[in-house]
């Protein structure tokens, strides 16, 4: 299996993540394993990036801090306001991101090769930077859920449940930079 598929694959399990409801009670013990297991598991991927192109982690880490903190400055300051509507259609283009991986997660499983978004082609270039805006305008709704639950005086574990949301968010957009890194670098 190659690097762009093992990304694909868990880029997979990063929109399940966010379209899966883990129950929040849990999220104080579950959020740091989580974080555990998945930092050992990033640990692996971009080592793997770098043997084959050279500083491309430190790129995409750096990407990464700079769609974080663009993110939360363009909430905080007001630029950005998170309606229903912008909800709707986050939520939708995630579903829509999902729905592409299965596809083309099932049909590797029948050895058909349907992953076009992972070769270096200026569709799957395209494709890549609308799934990195994507992954990005998620950071969004998790800002928004942090200041709801806040504002309504959630219990502490919502505070668990908030970063574990932005966490998983994160890693998605970052093991997405790395794949736009990798195929504007072949």
């Amino acid at each position: 299996m190659g690097m762009a598929k093992v990304v694909t694959v868990v880029s997979l399990l990063r929109v399940c993540n966010r379209a899966v409801a883990f129950r929040p009670k849990a999220a104080p013990i579950l959020a740091p394993l989580y974080a555990l297991t998945e930092g050992v598991f990033l640990g692996v991927i971009s080592k793997a990036f770098e043997v084959r192109w050279d500083g491309i982690v430190f790129q995409a880490v750096l990407a990464t801090i700079g769609v974080f903190f663009a993110t939360l400055a363009l909430y905080v300051f007001g630029v950005v306001k998170v309606t229903r509507r912008f909800q709707m259609v986050v939520l939708g283009a995630t579903f829509g991101i999902f729905f592409l991986y299965l596809f083309g997660a099932l049909m590797s499983l029948f050895g058909v090769d349907v992953v076009f978004w992972n070769q270096p082609t200026a569709l799957g270039i395209i494709i890549s930077i609308v799934i990195c805006v994507v992954a990005s305008l998620n950071l969004f709704l998790d800002y928004e859920f942090i200041r709801q639950a806040s504002i309504n005086g959630a219990p502490k574990y919502m505070e668990w449940y908030g970063a574990f949301g932005i966490m998983v968010t994160l890693v998605w957009i970052y093991l997405e930079m790395l794949r736009l890194l990798s195929l504007l670098r072949r």
